[in-house]
């Protein structure tokens, strides 16, 4: 990791932070600016990969020290929402791109972008929630973790989660149950946006109205400018959000079609790479930022930054979708999608709320997350089976019985977590309310009391 115990001075690790980002700023100064950097066109797909890859690394460092350096003067959740919002700054580029083309007229192009938005979010659970519990748990027997308890059976040992994190897990269980509602209005429309932007709002407006707490001991990079007066400090943490921000968003895009270009050269099919590729390096960044949490024993931040991320995704994400489609329709309208994208959004929905079952006890076992991992992988890789064995329409016909197969399998398990955890639902509910009413003036209670 940059953040090393033999780097003597902290500045050490952020100045080879900012040299991983040199090669890619000089790539964009040089080939003028955004948009410009084509892989295969100007640039080799392999350099593309490797100069924007290193950028987006040192810019994920950045992000992460910036963010906990924050944690000082204002409530941890509110810096872990930035820290998410940023880190998926590029999902949000690729699918506001494919939604404005979709409204100059590219029914394609909707596709796509509802493509890109479900495999991204799926990614985050099936790749994201799971791995970085695994890494965690295995994290745990070299190097001391409070989060983790070690427990007697088979894979029992759980990663415990901070009870806080209730008010997240909540609002994305209401997102969550929207979700399942969007296909049925063939599209995504004003209305959908309303709701989910409107759900994100108030989440804000609930964890930005929290008490500033005594932070976790920091150890290195942030607790070096921690050490520093308030202004200065917060230019610091201003700075690290503004310039990783800048890199990770200009560098993913062509990060994603470098990688899209060396997939093609291998014979995988386009779609599918817009689907799951180009959202797996969009997700990059925010992969690497949490697995530097979980390096530093601190797994509890690593997973409130996995799951703000999916609650911003789940909600600003599609909520922008009818907005960016609609400026470019010039008319207020809904983006389009056929039947398969119903059914991913369906999947997508289904594979949240078993995700969100298994959170509802606060933490989750390294069973559960292999769950999630196995689920996840079996389905991309069936599909991708049946899109290289057969031919249209019969492909797309199997992959959505794929689809509604493994949509149903996620309500079950799901259904039944909720069944068998219902005690904790209903101290997860009081919690989120009681923080609730606190954070907005209705009431005096301590929701870290509310159960």
């Amino acid at each position: 990791m940059i953040e090393s115990s033999r780097f003597r001075h902290p500045l050490v690790a952020v100045l080879v932070a900012l040299v991983l980002t040199i090669p890619w700023i000089g790539a964009f100064v040089s080939y003028g600016g955004y948009g410009t950097v084509h892989p295969g066109e100007n640039i080799a797909p392999v350099m593309a990969v490797v100069v924007a890859g290193f950028a987006i690394l040192g810019a994920a460092f950045l992000l992460a020290w910036a963010a906990e350096t924050a944690e000082k003067d204002v409530p941890q959740a509110f810096a872990i929402a930035v820290l998410a919002v940023l880190a998926v700054a590029p999902e949000y580029a690729v699918d506001a791109l494919y939604a404005w083309e979709a409204g100059a007229g590219s029914s394609e192009a909707a596709n796509l972008a509802v493509a890109n938005m479900t495999g991204a979010n799926r990614i985050l659970i099936g790749l994201g929630w799971s791995g970085i519990a695994l890494f965690t748990i295995y994290r745990a027997k070299l190097a001391r973790d409070s989060a983790v308890e070690h427990r007697s059976g088979f894979l029992a040992d759980v990663v415990g989660l901070d009870q806080k994190i209730s008010t997240e897990i909540a609002f994305l269980l209401a997102a969550t149950a929207y979700a399942f509602f969007v296909p049925l209005g063939g599209g995504i429309g004003p209305f959908d946006t309303l709701i989910l932007v409107g759900l994100y709002v108030l989440y804000l407006l609930v964890i930005i109205r929290g008490d500033v707490e005594e932070s976790e001991e920091h150890v290195g990079v942030p607790a070096y400018f921690q050490q520093y007066p308030k202004v200065p400090r917060i230019a610091v943490v201003m700075f690290g959000f503004a310039f990783s921000g800048a890199i990770i968003f200009t560098a993913v895009h062509p990060f994603a079609e470098g990688l899209e270009q060396l997939g093609l050269q291998y014979g995988i099919p386009e779609f599918f790479m817009i689907q799951w590729l180009a959202p797996l390096a969009s997700e990059s960044p925010e992969l690497i930022v949490v697995a530097y949490l979980v390096n530093k024993a601190r797994s509890t931040a690593g997973f409130n930054a996995l799951i703000s991320s999916k609650l911003n995704q789940w909600t600003l994400l599609i909520g922008t979708l009818a907005v960016v489609y609609s400026i470019s329709a010039g008319v207020i309208g809904t983006l389009p999608f056929d039947q398969k994208q119903a059914a991913e959004i369906w999947i997508t929905a289904a594979q949240s709320f078993f995700a969100i079952a298994i959170l509802t006890n606060f933490e989750i076992s390294t069973r559960e997350a292999v769950a999630l991992l196995v689920l996840f992988v079996t389905q991309v890789l069936a599909e991708f089976y049946v899109i290289q064995i057969y031919a249209e329409p019969t492909a797309t016909n199997i992959s959505m019985t794929i689809l509604y197969a493994y949509t149903g399998v996620y309500i079950v398990l799901g259904i039944g977590l909720f069944i068998t955890r219902r005690e904790s639902v209903r101290r997860l509910v009081k919690r989120t309310l009681s923080t609730a009413r606190a954070a907005l003036g209705n009431g005096s209670s301590q929701p870290e009391h509310a159960d």
